[in-house]
C-alpha cells in the first residue's frame, strides 16, 4: 500500500500511521486479500535475530507496524522524521472502530473462553454495531492436524474478514503465516490476520496497561516486568540490551555512510 519501510537488524519495518494501516488493512479485507499484520517490538525484533525461520515470517508480513517506541526512535533515527507509534492493542481498537463502519465482519482467535467472553462484551459496549462473526479459544498445547483444520473451517465459514489473533509470540504470527491464503470460505472470502498480543487480555480488563506517559518514554518494558517478572525477565534484561547493542552498531554504519553522501535509503 505505498508504506516507507526500513531494515531494523534484520526486520523490515513499516513507516505508517493508525489511519494508513486501517486503510490497508479494510482494503485488504474488502478485496479478501488474505494477509498478516505484525505490531512489532524489540521482542519480535529479537525474536527474528535468534531464529531464522521466524526471521521469514517477520518479512513475509504484509505490513509490520512500529509496536513499541524503541522501533520507532530506530526509524526517526533511520531517515523517517516524526515517525509514530502504532501500538498493536489501540491499533485492534482503531481496526474495530473501522470495521464498525465499514461492515465488515470480525473474528478473535486466542487467549481463554473466559478472557473473550469479556472482550465481547466490551467490544460490543464500544463499538453497538461491530459484527463479531465468531470467537475461538484454542488449546495452548500444540494443535493436531485436525484440531488445526476444524479451526481454519470455523474461521471460513464465520465469514470475517478481520481476524485478531492473540496467541503470544511467536505462536501467533507461526499460526498467521501457517494460514495466510488458506482462510477461504465457500464464498471466496479471504481475512486479514492481525497478530494483537496481550490486547486480548487488556481490553477485556483482565490485565492493566502500563500508564500512558510510561509508554511515551519507551519504559513499558519495566511496568511488565515489575507486574510478570517471572515469566518476562529475560525478554527484557536479554533482548532489550542484545536490541540496544546491534542498532547501535547498525546505526553507526548509517551515520558514517551518510557523513560521506552515500543515501543508505536507496540501497
Amino acid at each position: 500500500m505505498g508504506h516507507q519501510e526500513r531494515q531494523v537488524i534484520n526486520s523490515t519495518i513499516h513507516a505508517t500511521s493508525y489511519q494508513a494501516a486501517c486503510d490497508a488493512i479494510l482494503a485488504w479485507a474488502k478485496n479478501r486479500i488474505s494477509c498478516y499484520v505484525i505490531p512489532a517490538n524489540v521482542h519480535v525484533v529479537m525474536t527474528g535475530f535468534w531464529q531464522k525461520p521466524y526471521q521469514q515470517i517477520i518479512n513475509g508480513a504484509a505490513l509490520v507496524t512500529p509496536d513499541g517506541m524503541p522501533l520507532v526512535w530506530a526509524l526517526r533515527l533511520l531517515g523517517i522524521k516524526g515517525q509514530q507509534r502504532v501500538y498493536g492493542p489501540d491499533l485492534m481498537l482503531a481496526c474495530c472502530d473501522r470495521a464498525q463502519q465499514e461492515q465488515v465482519p470480525i473474528y478473535l482467535y486466542g487467549s481463554t473462553p473466559l478472557t473473550l467472553a469479556k472482550l465481547e462484551h466490551n467490544l460490543q459496549q464500544w463499538y453497538p454495531d461491530l459484527i463479531i462473526a465468531g470467537s475461538h479459544s484454542p488449546p495452548f498445547r500444540e494443535l493436531t492436524p485436525e484440531e488445526a483444520k476444524s479451526d481454519s473451517q470455523r474461521i471460513n465459514e464465520s465469514g470475517a474478514g478481520i481476524v485478531f489473533v492473540s496467541l503470544g509470540c511467536p505462536k501467533q504470527e507461526q499460526w498467521m503465516a501457517k494460514q495466510a491464503g488458506n482462510l477461504k470460505a465457500v464464498s471466496n472470502l479471504k481475512a486479514v490476520m492481525i497478530g494483537v498480543g496481550a490486547a486480548f487480555a487488556f481490553h477485556s480488563g483482565e490485565v492493566s496497561q502500563a500508564p500512558r506517559w510510561l509508554m511515551k518514554l519507551g519504559l513499558e518494558w519495566l511496568y511488565r516486568l515489575a507486574t510478570e517478572p517471572r515469566r518476562l525477565w529475560r525478554r527484557y534484561l536479554v533482548n532489550n540490551p542484545t536490541f540496544l547493542l546491534l542498532f547501535t552498531l547498525q546505526w553507526s554504519r548509517y551515520w558514517g555512510k551518510s557523513l560521506i553522501g552515500f543515501n543508505p535509503n536507496k540501497h
